[in-house]
């Protein structure tokens, strides 16, 4: 039987059309993938008045972990303190590193003066369980340990995330909330990974058809990082869909499309806010494929998604740049 699928959006679907697409990922095609260079961060940087900086700090078994802090230069000491942008990058949990999809905060930096701080978590397989989520955590503690050497403003937090780098997020925060510390001002899920359990209407509809993002590449990445752990075991600052508590959550963002994998799933984690008493804003974007804006950043649909976060960024923290006057 024919699966009923929502048509893609006729701009992307064109543009989709010129690109290699799989239905699946082996350890041979994710050890090939690996090997593709970085995103060039030197071109982003370009035409942009801001410094770079690399710092490494230890993770909680003292594994160094890299971050990447980027800030607009030349600041006057006057300044007030900048929001922060914690940048968590996509790939499924198993491949990318700290400068993938960093032109999506990084627009953050031109709007507010935001200063970004991306981190490269330890990737699965080689890394499983909560380790993941836990780099991430022992990141973002030196970042706010560090906030008035970096310029940044304590209060102005906000921890955003791309794919599998939202679904981190969203486990970050949770972990945060539990823990009682960092405070977080705003989370942005942007197309989140958040359930392994991969049963939705839409998981099953991105099964068995080749797309940037799969329902069987989406088992592998989720099979990758459990590891051994299975069933009650798996723990909601892994799989956030599990938390059976989403209040005391910060204001959250989230957006995806409604022709991908994680559109269901991440539709009823703005749900489950609203139902604990939070505040979340959710944009399913119409006929936009999984990750549409960071790979066609130029498409009208893309434009549009992506301005729209910045708008919601711009009312609930603010900032110094045109967007928060």
């Amino acid at each position: 039987m024919t699966i009923a699928r929502p048509a893609l959006d006729p701009e992307l679907s064109r543009l989709l059309a010129g690109m290699p697409l799989m239905s699946r990922l082996t350890p041979d095609l994710l050890a090939q993938l690996r090997r593709l260079p970085s995103p060039p961060v030197d071109s982003l940087l370009a035409h942009r008045q801001a410094e770079r900086r690399e710092i490494t700090v230890p993770a909680e078994d003292g594994t160094p972990i890299r971050l990447s802090v980027v800030r607009p230069a030349h600041t006057p000491r006057a300044t007030a303190a900048a929001p922060c942008v914690y940048w968590i990058h996509g790939g499924g949990m198993v491949m990318g590193d700290r400068f993938s999809q960093l032109d999506i905060p990084l627009e953050w930096l031109d709007e507010f003066g935001a200063v970004v701080v991306s981190v490269d978590y330890r990737l699965a397989p080689e890394a499983t369980g909560t380790t993941l989520v836990d780099d991430c955590y022992q990141g973002l503690l030196w970042t706010v340990e560090h906030a008035a050497e970096l310029g940044i403003d304590p209060g102005r937090i906000i921890v955003a995330g791309a794919s599998a780098g939202g679904g981190l997020a969203a486990g970050l925060t949770l972990l945060a909330r539990d823990l009682g510390t960092p405070a977080i001002a705003a989370q942005v899920l942007i197309c989140p990974m958040l359930d392994h359990r991969n049963t939705t209407v839409s998981s099953r509809q991105y099964t068995g058809v080749p797309g940037v993002w799969t329902g069987e590449m989406n088992a592998f990445g989720w099979r990758a990082v459990l590891g051994r752990l299975a069933g009650d075991e798996v723990p909601a600052h892994v799989s956030p869909a599990l938390a059976d508590d989403l209040s005391g959550l910060p204001a959250t963002y989230i957006d995806t499309g409604s022709a991908e994998v994680f559109r269901d799933e991440d539709t009823d984690y703005a749900s489950r806010i609203w139902a604990a008493g939070g505040q979340a804003e959710l944009h399913v974007w119409a006929g936009g494929f999984h990750g549409f804006d960071a790979l066609f950043p130029q498409a009208r649909l893309s434009v549009t998604a992506r301005r729209t976060r910045t708008e919601w960024l711009a009312r609930v923290i603010g900032g110094d740049g045109p967007a928060g006057r």
